[in-house]
């Protein structure tokens, strides 16, 4: 069967921070993740947009937590898709988040073989960069079997790199994998982590903003070559600021790259890095 853009549907979920995805592209849908403090409970950006989130989170006495979407979320919005043929629904990792068990399970409730689960392996804005390169092949007609190799060249080559202001935020969510060894660090002292096979990985530690942009020269340099098929996304947790600085960077060291995306952290995977967050996202699509 030949996959196009009229006959195939991508569901995301929200921690791909690509809000307005379903306005851009009229087969698209997003299913929230929840956030709560204390007793509220709001729908990831439909209920609690990001800059109402980092108001709230600077003064709430205890922490948020964020949950899953739960297979009924993911039935009803299936549902609502009865007019495609085929669903690709694409997800934050599984260690990450049970949200692609969710989405599994209400395929299988709707049956037929229609919905495709697919665990990512990477998040936000990343995400968002395989949901891209998905769409441009339905677009001009695509395969089960190209879709399956992008997915799994984009698990494999795809990077990320990234920075936080602070390791709490992930340790106390309990998202913070092998960087669990430098949590209570020294103050100033910035992490650089990425992603790999799904878990959060450290990569270094350096003295403060300016190194910590260093490092991003240095792995989007020495990782990438400039070309129209460099694809680039960049998303900041309420720091604007450093996003203008990486949006700045690419223009000038790949100036053929096409960036597809700068977005700001809503709040399931604001509540995981915090505020001061910066992350830099690349994949060369060829």
């Amino acid at each position: 069967m030949q996959l196009t853009a009229e006959n195939t549907a991508i569901v995301l979920d929200s921690t791909a921070d690509y809000p307005d995805g379903p306005q851009r592209f009229p087969n698209w849908r997003v299913v929230p993740l929840y956030v709560r403090f204390g007793e509220e409970s709001f729908r990831d950006y439909t209920e609690l947009g990001p800059r109402d989130f980092y108001d709230r989170l600077r003064t709430a006495p205890e922490l948020p937590t964020t949950s899953q979407p739960t297979p009924g979320d993911f039935l009803e919005t299936y549902r609502e898709l009865e007019g495609y043929e085929r669903v690709l629904s694409l997800h934050i990792p599984q260690k990450l988040s049970g949200t692609v068990a969710s989405a599994r399970v209400a395929g299988e409730e709707l049956g037929g073989g229609k919905v495709r689960a697919i665990d990512s392996g990477t998040v936000s804005a990343g995400l968002a960069l395989l949901a891209l390169a998905v769409q441009e092949r339905l677009e001009r007609g695509t395969t089960d079997e190209e879709v399956e190799e992008l997915v799994r060249r984009h698990r494999n080559d795809s990077q990320l790199i990234f920075t936080l202001d602070t390791l709490d935020y992930l340790a106390r969510g309990g998202r913070i994998g092998r960087a669990a060894a430098w949590a209570g660090g020294l103050m100033r002292v910035k992490p650089i982590l990425t992603i790999r096979a799904g878990e959060v990985v450290p990569l270094k530690r350096v003295r403060g903003n300016q190194r910590a942009f260093h490092e991003f020269i240095t792995a989007f340099e020495s990782g990438s070559e400039d070309g129209p098929g460099l694809r680039v996304a960049i998303a900041d947790a309420d720091a604007p600021d450093r996003s203008e600085a990486l949006k700045e960077l690419v223009q000038r060291t790949r100036p053929q790259a096409q960036l597809e995306l700068v977005t700001t952290l809503g709040p399931v995977i604001g509540t995981h890095a915090g505020p001061g967050t910066v992350g830099l996202f690349w994949f060369a699509d060829d």
